[in-house]
């Protein structure tokens, strides 16, 4: 008996429109980018035109040459700016995905009194804006000895409740039959945290990684911070510009300077995120 495939019915026309629906919600996601990019390029009396273009009709690097002159002329090195924010983005974002996942591990693989109480506080924790946080995290880094130090930036990073929130929510997809049989051979909790956890949820601290270097990286200098040495870039790249309209082409270098890493940083981890989004999912 000769086997009966189904026929999947497409139409022509419904995949054209779909793909210029998609083209155009494309186009709208790239143009701030392409505006931004094609202002770091133009002189300055196109960056007040209007109506305002895209692209230059003069193309110039002075905006470019002139950030580097600037930098170079700064009383702190720019390179320790530029450590700074190297070692606080590094810090604070291996921190926080390793502290949010242990803690996602215990809450969601484990059960203890408390349990439920502790993840709708998380979840409650979620509906606070940043700013109320910022006096009660000033007290508390006083108190821990750590003003003026960059680890008032890293350390509070590593409490993130949407962090926490979204590690968990992963975590707890993964069947407990496959962490039951690794106790069975005798697997240590922190193995089947390292081995077996956080192989299958990839797809979620990547994307942790991510928001993480793009909050840290733009981080400022901050409320903790005093000293000019232990400042970031961006607090050093917005001094640059806070001169007014005169540093405007240097004001667009800056912007794509800051949003260059963060957009690598994406671009690098995109294809790892959709195949572990495409074959995290297991069941039982």
């Amino acid at each position: 008996m000769a086997r009966r495939y189904k026929k999947v019915n497409r139409s022509l026309g419904g995949d054209i429109a779909t793909v210029l629906f998609l083209l155009l919600i494309g186009a709208f996601m790239v143009l701030p980018m392409l505006y931004a990019i094609g202002s770091s390029f133009k002189p300055n009396d196109e960056l007040f035109r209007f109506p305002p273009t895209i692209f230059p009709q003069n193309w110039v690097t002075t905006n470019y040459t002139d950030l580097f002159v600037l930098m170079n002329t700064s009383w702190v090195p720019f390179t320790r700016y530029f450590f700074n924010t190297l070692f606080i983005t590094a810090a604070g974002t291996i921190g926080q995905i390793v502290c949010c996942s242990l803690c996602a591990f215990a809450l969601s693989l484990h059960r203890f009194p408390g349990n439920r109480f502790i993840t709708k506080l998380i979840e409650l924790a979620l509906m606070f804006n940043g700013a109320v946080l910022w006096i009660p995290s000033y007290m508390i880094m006083s108190s821990l000895g750590f003003i003026n130090t960059q680890w008032a930036l890293i350390v509070p990073v590593f409490s993130s409740a949407m962090g926490l929130h979204l590690i968990r929510s992963f975590m707890t997809q993964i069947p407990m039959a496959v962490v039951e049989a690794a106790r069975v051979d005798g697997a240590s909790h922190l193995r089947v945290f390292w081995s077996i956890v956080m192989p299958n949820i990839k797809s979620a601290w990547l994307t942790l990684m991510i928001f993480a270097v793009q909050g840290l990286w733009n981080a400022g200098a901050s409320i903790y911070i005093q000293s000019e040495s232990l400042k970031t870039i961006a607090y050093a790249l917005q001094q640059i510009i806070s001169v007014g309209i005169a540093r405007a082409g240097v004001g667009n270098a800056v912007t794509v300077v800051m949003m260059a890493v963060p957009i690598v940083m994406f671009v690098i981890s995109q294809s790892n995120i959709i195949e572990t989004m495409a074959t995290s999912g297991m069941k039982d």
